[in-house]
């Protein structure tokens, strides 16, 4: 009884593999179609107003012979994919199993173990799904290939269709769009490069990943030296040279900064799909923002050149994105994409100068200070504990140390120092040498004042106003030494810009994105983008923030951008001998932040400020970005209070007395006397010369005894820092 019932179960699995079999060869494409494959459909990229901005295709695919491919592009292939491509059937179970155990090794997928001829049937006839009848689909199609074609024709169709990366399908192509040359004359190391691609074409680029795609380089000339199909010293040889590429062409006239990033997130999620699928890439840039950008940032930096005559051309970047959700609406990498494809708004790192104070002020309004709290801006010094700089004195004199034998060991140290390295001793000073003595935290941001931001970030703690700029969205490491105060540590202008859009957006943090929706050529969704929100810091003290920022737009070194002529915010920086100035600015709607620089670092000269170079080019795109946008003011939170305040004492004013301004206050810290009653209080000073800021400064003293005499030009370890020669500050 038993064997009649083993015997109908195998009867019922036998016919149901029969007609599974069946049903799979009836889904199977012809394989004799292979050689006449052709992608067809375009992929379009749309702007937020539905505007096609941009299209990624194949325009043409240069088939070449077997014979006219470098036969060691054919072995680095053969070495990288498949080394006993000649010696199966269509699949290897040697290679099955070897990629079996090398990935139960390494606990994760390490090793493919498709054949070449798998491969080709697959790139062509099959879904990138990873399914069991995708699979063995592959697997009887690579059976009826090697039954239908030569092993020379499989790998002449393979190397003409499998797909390189950047809209490159076929060797041929790859060659002309990593090189700029034909494939006859590749040489060793650029041939093992484009062997290395097809596993990962966007992850290997060396457009985008130049140190990944010389390690790729690496495996493919080891694996073609373990084959014996190059020597030791051509391994050598090939792995020391440096990738030199041929610029890529993205077709597009407007953002090709901004598309070529799409292009480049997207690819590494679709491959070659991204160029045959149809698919439609609905963006978040606005073309006619991003055209008035394009048109400002060209006109203002080639003036700018025409002033300096200089052989080398200026440098910048500009990137707007929308205060509420993140969305990216304009952004200009650099000056020509041809020409260099380095994103300076999401690559280049580069110190911030004052803008950074931004975060200096934000933790001192979120721990206690108030926009006026009395900063004394008079002369301080540090000295270099070998950690971190800790205050030594806040006379000229140093008449309040009281341990002069530690001093004098400080002094006589620091004058002996051979190099900036070696120096103990910072005198911070402010952008126009001078010391204006007790002023309100107000006057000290909107003039930028180097004294007063350093003072309130040795009181915070340079960890909390560090934890500060990270809560906010800055993402590089950011040093926890006193120099953070001005500006000391790198970052990328979107950053940056992301980050004081926490505080526009009332403390609420937005992650910048460009893409909203892909879909297929059927109009399915494969991936949609919403905001993502997360509050960050109270609306109180945001608001606050944006109150004093438009202080700097109103009286202070970002003066200039009144010409918008409509509520804004922002802070200007400049950096040590004006080598990056920059303007992050902002109104209720949009925020949008600006760097000019050389890429070199070389200065833009004196007094080349961030009020004088970013903020203008700020200021005449915002004109024209905010055509038809009402003109509204920053929203007022709950729980702030407002009252007159007398400039002279930061005190409450009674009447209307010369200069009285209102205030906005976290209720509840605003202050409680009247200015008339406090007798003994200095008048506060009045600022009207600070035109700008630098990062760490320009110039160090060599102190001596009398601490006047000597001058040198240094760099301390965390930057150039500056210090008035005459006076000793």
């Amino acid at each position: 009884m038993k064997k009649w019932i083993y015997l109908v179960i195998g009867i019922v699995l036998f016919f149901a593999f029969i007609q599974r079999l069946i049903r799979y060869l009836g889904d199977i494409p012809n394989p004799a179609q292979l050689s006449d494959y052709t992608p067809s459909l375009t992929t379009k990229i749309y702007d937020i107003n539905g505007e096609v901005i941009a299209e990624l295709f194949v325009e043409k695919r240069t088939v070449v012979s077997l014979a006219q491919i470098p036969m060691d592009l054919i072995n680095a292939v053969i070495a990288i994919e498949d080394t006993r491509f000649f010696k199966h059937w269509g699949i290897d179970p040697y290679r099955i199993v070897g990629a079996f155990l090398s990935n139960v090794k390494a606990f994760g997928v390490v090793e493919g173990g498709s054949t070449i001829t798998q491969q080709l049937s697959k790139v062509i006839f099959l879904s990138r799904r990873k399914t069991l009848d995708r699979k063995v689909k592959e697997v009887i199609l690579a059976l009826q290939l090697e039954r239908d074609y030569s092993k020379n024709e499989i790998l002449e169709m393979y190397l003409n269709q499998i797909y390189f990366g950047n809209g490159a399908y076929g060797v041929a192509t790859a060659s002309k769009v990593y090189f700029g040359k034909n494939i006859q004359d590749l040489t060793l190391d650029e041939c093992a490069l484009l062997a290395g691609l097809p596993r990962a074409p966007s992850a290997y680029s060396p457009f985008r990943n130049p140190e990944k795609a010389i390690q790729r380089r690496a495996i493919v000339l080891s694996r073609m030296h373990d084959v014996g199909f190059i020597s030791e010293e051509q391994k050598k040889e090939s792995s020391e040279r440096n990738i030199v590429v041929y610029p890529p062409n993205v077709v597009t006239k407007v953002a090709p900064y901004f598309i070529d990033d799409i292009r480049q997130t997207l690819e590494a999620e679709y491959g070659s799909q991204l160029y045959q699928g149809g698919y439609e890439i609905y963006t978040t840039l606005d073309k006619k923002i991003q055209l008035a950008a394009e048109s400002v940032f060209d006109k203002n930096l080639k003036e700018f050149d025409e002033l300096k005559k200089s052989t080398v051309s200026v440098e910048g970047g500009l990137i707007c994105m929308d205060v509420k959700t993140g969305e990216i609406r304009a952004l200009i990498g650099g000056r020509n994409f041809q020409y260099s494809q380095f994103n300076r708004v999401f690559q280049a790192k580069r110190q911030p100068g004052s803008a950074f104070k931004i975060f200096v002020y934000t933790a001192a309004i979120e721990n206690g200070f108030t926009p006026v709290s009395i900063i004394d801006d008079s002369p301080v010094t540090f000295y270099n504990n070998s950690i971190d700089w800790e205050l030594l004195s806040t006379t000229t004199d140093f008449s309040d140390v009281d341990d002069k034998e530690f001093l004098k060991k400080l002094i006589e140290k620091d004058n002996e120092a051979k190099n900036a390295n070696e120096k103990v001793l910072w005198q911070p000073r402010n952008y126009s040498e001078k010391f204006y003595g007790p002023v309100l935290l107000r006057n000290a941001l909107e003039h930028s004042l180097n004294i007063c931001s350093v003072k309130i970030t040795n009181i915070l703690t340079p960890p909390t106003v560090a934890s500060y700029a990270k809560k906010l969205g800055i993402e590089s490491p950011v040093t926890e030494t006193i120099s953070l105060a001005l500006g000391a540590s790198e970052v990328t202008l979107k950053e940056l810009t992301a980050a004081v859009s926490t505080i526009a957006n009332s403390g609420i943090k937005t992650v910048p994105y460009s893409i909203k929706k892909v879909t297929d050529n059927r109009g399915r969704i494969l991936k949609e983008k919403f905001p993502e929100e997360n509050e960050v810091i109270l609306p109180q003290t945001a608001y606050i923030m944006t109150n004093l920022l438009k202080g700097v737009i109103e009286q202070g070194t970002g003066v200039y951008a009144k010409r918008l002529n409509r509520p804004a915010a922002g802070k200007t920086g400049t950096t040590n001998d004006c080598a990056d100035v920059w303007f992050i600015g902002y109104t209720p709607q949009l925020i949008c932040g600006v760097w000019v620089g050389y890429d070199d670092h070389r200065t833009l000269g004196k007094k080349m400020t961030g009020g004088r170079i970013a903020c203008p080019i700020w200021t005449e795109f915002m004109k024209i970005a905010h055509r038809g946008q009402p003109v509204i003011d920053f929203t007022v939170p709950q729980n702030i209070t407002i009252v007159k305040i007398d400039p002279k004492t930061g005190l409450l004013a009674l009447g209307n007395p010369k200069g009285t301004y209102l205030e906005s206050f976290i209720s509840g810290t605003e202050p409680k006397e009247f200015s008339f009653a406090k007798k003994d209080n200095k008048n506060i000073k009045k600022i009207e010369e600070e035109e700008d800021d630098t990062v760490i400064s320009s110039q160090t003293k060599t102190f001596s005894s009398d601490l006047t005499k000597g001058t040198t030009n240094e760099t301390h370890i965390f930057g150039t820092i500056n210090i008035d020669t005459e006076s000793g500050y």
